[in-house]
């Protein structure tokens, strides 16, 4: 008589397994929801911590997904496999798979692939980043946009991805007190969602109506969800005093992404002061990941570089 292994399961009763999980996972968290407040600043205990991660848009030219004109150079043409693969090799507790290089139609099944991939390497996904506007009039475009947000929560709960970055958007004719307003709801109805699901969504100093510590601050102070904080890019503040702005930030941070470069106001680009940030980062005793997300040239041989650097300073 055949015996069956307890451990061989099919592929569809894999796939069948985790998503009771993920809907259990939803239902609890609906029924145990408890009224919000307003977002403070994190209260953590024990000493500052930091992670290591790396993000995908670093090689944003290299992915075959999200490219027209991929690299022509196999060696230098990955996909989130072989990302994932990367990060692993050079050190790295967790990826930030950023959502514009999956396949457009991506399955659950290969969400789950990827999970797994992810987790056989000894890596983590640390979070992905979506690319939304929350400043559109109510309509049709601003429910696709919130859709989009929705869809990718899910996704990330596939994934097992903690975290979301998520843009705000520019000011629209209405003038930035309106478009601030339209971007607090809408945070406020993915946040409730992303709740549920125990994913964090993090609000990116991304120029648009949040170029300024002031308008970013205002809106994460305003939103009424624990689950919602700061995507704090070292490297988007424009203002005079930069690591200022980073310094006042940072305490409702959920991610960190670090640029090797700043751009003081009326300066040109000049190279990002990684102790300084470093020291930032302690003094708000930050804990969590921080990403390099690298946009100057040549990634291939410039983020290994950084990243020794960087594990350096953690």
């Amino acid at each position: 008589m055949k015996t069956t292994n307890q451990f061989d399961l099919s592929r569809r009763n894999f796939l069948q397994t985790c998503l009771g999980m993920s809907a259990s996972l939803g239902t609890l968290a609906s029924l145990c929801r408890v009224p919000l407040g307003a977002v403070e600043p994190f209260k953590r205990s024990g000493p500052p911590r930091f992670l290591l991660s790396l993000a995908a848009y670093s090689f944003r030219d290299s992915f075959v997904e999200g490219n027209k004109q991929p690299p022509a150079d196999p060696a230098k043409r990955i996909d989130m496999f072989q990302f994932v693969d990367y990060c692993a090799d050079h050190g790295c507790h967790g990826a930030e798979v950023t959502s514009y290089y999956f396949p457009k139609d991506a399955t659950t099944e290969y969400l789950l692939k990827l999970r797994r991939h992810a987790f056989v390497r000894g890596m983590e996904i640390s979070g992905t980043a979506v690319g939304n506007t929350f400043t559109d009039p109510k309509g049709e475009k601003r429910d696709a946009e919130i859709a989009s947000v929705k869809k990718w929560i899910d996704r990330a709960q596939i994934l097992g991805a903690p975290h979301i970055r998520v843009f705000a958007g520019n000011a629209s004719r209405a003038g930035k007190d309106e478009a601030k307003k339209l971007c607090i709801e809408a945070l406020e109805e993915c946040g409730d969602y992303a709740a549920q699901k125990g994913i964090f969504l993090g609000i990116e100093n991304h120029g648009g109506i949040v170029a300024e510590p002031d308008d970013l601050l205002d809106i994460i102070r305003t939103v009424k969800n624990p689950w919602i904080g700061v995507n704090l890019d070292t490297g988007n503040f424009h203002t005079a005093d930069p690591y200022g702005a980073i310094a006042r930030c940072a305490p409702y941070a959920v991610n960190v992404q670090f640029k090797v470069e700043v751009r003081p106001a009326g300066q040109s680009r000049q190279e990002a002061d990684l102790a300084r940030i470093m020291k930032i980062l302690r003094d708000a005793n930050y804990q969590g990941y921080l990403a390099l997300e690298y946009e100057s040239s040549d990634p291939w041989n410039e983020v290994p570089k950084w990243l020794k650097r960087m594990k350096g300073m953690i």
